[in-house]
């Protein structure tokens, strides 16, 4: 059904992923309603925007997410022009330095497959042997590897807050209104959401709810409107280090240990993202994980580039991924089967960088009634009522 464009839409959450919608809806011709955007924490100093390693890729496996991608690199290569406000271009710092996956011999027939529908789309994504792999990255050890999977083009890393904060200034320089508040309940009537309570007790009347709430309240909002999503907020700890050595085109490297490491200005970052698969809630939690770095991470690291067994540890933090405990993909589309309702959560790491994306595809459906450059519709929130899985083989 498409929007009376008059109406007022709130959206719950003012980070990457709800300045992004903002923005797109204020940005479309054909719009010209209010946009207020709820957010209970404009420092956005705990949002995953702020703490996230502020990456993007092709590589993945399903087609949905291969084309997101390519979207997002386009618009963050163009990000300076579109997101320009009073002559003022943002900069986000892209880095396209590649993204590259080692494997054993058991990954040969996955990397191939993910290739084919890489390539399929476009993507610019190579495969090299051993041999290969250690002329182009003399600095590597691989002596247990027997594939790679190098981005060569349109993968790399950014400024994640500088992306939202872009957003954001365009979205504000466009009429979107910003205010500080907490989400306590929906009011509901004939299949629809027609307002929002806040915590301060005051109520806000809506023709459009967008629900971008994040690790920290996307699943708590839905819950308000008797909709059942399995995200929950997972703590991911990040480390830096220093090395003396200079290693020429590192990439961001996904080691088969699982364990993935990027440069960051003169020296590196580095993480891993363990199994917990469990419906535990880590949202209150920003303590970082030691003993990750020393019992996993430094281990990986000094085998896999002999130059990191001397290593400088530097600052660490941990954030949060806003985990779908069904697939580790987006959920993106209706909040259920409200006509008026919207969601856009369960992200699992990937938001920042499917956040253009999702901005689009979300103010096409309000406005337009249905997607006119990208159909997201494999994301939606169909498959976690059914509990069918979107598997993706890439995920870390």
């Amino acid at each position: 059904m498409q929007a009376d464009m008059t109406t007022e839409i709130v959206i719950a959450g003012g980070a990457v992923i709800g300045s992004s919608i903002a923005c797109h809806l204020a940005m479309h011709p054909s719009f010209s309603g209010t946009i207020r955007v709820i957010e209970p924490d404009m420092s956005y100093q705990k949002s995953a925007s702020a703490l996230s390693a502020g990456s993007i890729r092709q590589q993945f496996s399903q087609s949905v997410n291969i084309a997101i991608s390519l979207y997002g690199i386009s618009f963050l290569r163009g990000l300076g022009e579109t997101l320009a406000v009073e002559g003022e271009k943002p900069q986000v710092g892209l880095v396209e330095g590649g993204y590259l996956y080692l494997g054993g011999p058991e990954a040969e027939p996955v990397f191939a497959l993910n290739n084919a529908a890489q390539r399929g789309h476009g993507a610019d994504i190579a495969l090299m042997d051993a041999p290969a792999l250690a002329t182009r990255f003399p600095w590597l050890n691989v002596d247990d590897i027997a594939i790679g999977s190098y981005g060569r083009s349109g993968e790399g890393w950014f400024d994640g807050y500088g992306l939202m904060q872009a957003f954001r200034a365009k979205a504000r320089s466009l009429g979107v209104i910003y205010e500080t508040g907490r989400i306590t309940g929906l009011d509901q009537a004939g299949g629809r959401i027609t307002g929002v309570a806040l915590e301060d007790g005051r109520r806000i009347a809506c023709g459009h709810f967008i629900n971008a709430a994040g690790a920290s309240g996307a699943r708590q909002i839905c819950m308000l409107a008797g909709v059942d999503v399995p995200v929950y907020a997972k703590k991911r700890s990040v480390f830096s280090f220093s090395c003396k050595e200079k290693l020429i085109h590192h990439p961001l490297l996904i080691d088969k240990t699982g364990v993935w490491w990027r440069p960051e200005g003169e020296g590196f970052i580095t993480g891993y993202s363990p199994d917990d698969l469990d419906e535990t809630d880590h949202a209150a939690d920003f303590e970082v994980d030691w003993p990750l770095f020393e019992e996993v991470i430094w281990p990986a690291l000094a085998h896999r580039v002999p130059a990191f067994e001397a290593i400088r540890p530097g600052r660490a933090w941990a954030g949060h991924y806003d985990m779908n405990l069904l697939d580790h993909n987006a959920i993106i589309g209706r909040m259920g089967g409200l006509a008026n309702g919207w969601l856009a959560c369960g992200f699992s790491g990937h938001g920042l960088q499917q956040s253009p994306a999702v901005g689009r595809y979300l103010s096409e459906m309000i406005v337009d009634g249905r997607a006119m450059t990208l159909d997201l519709s494999d994301l939606g929130y169909e498959r976690i009522f059914r509990k069918t899985p979107l598997l993706e083989r890439n995920v870390i």
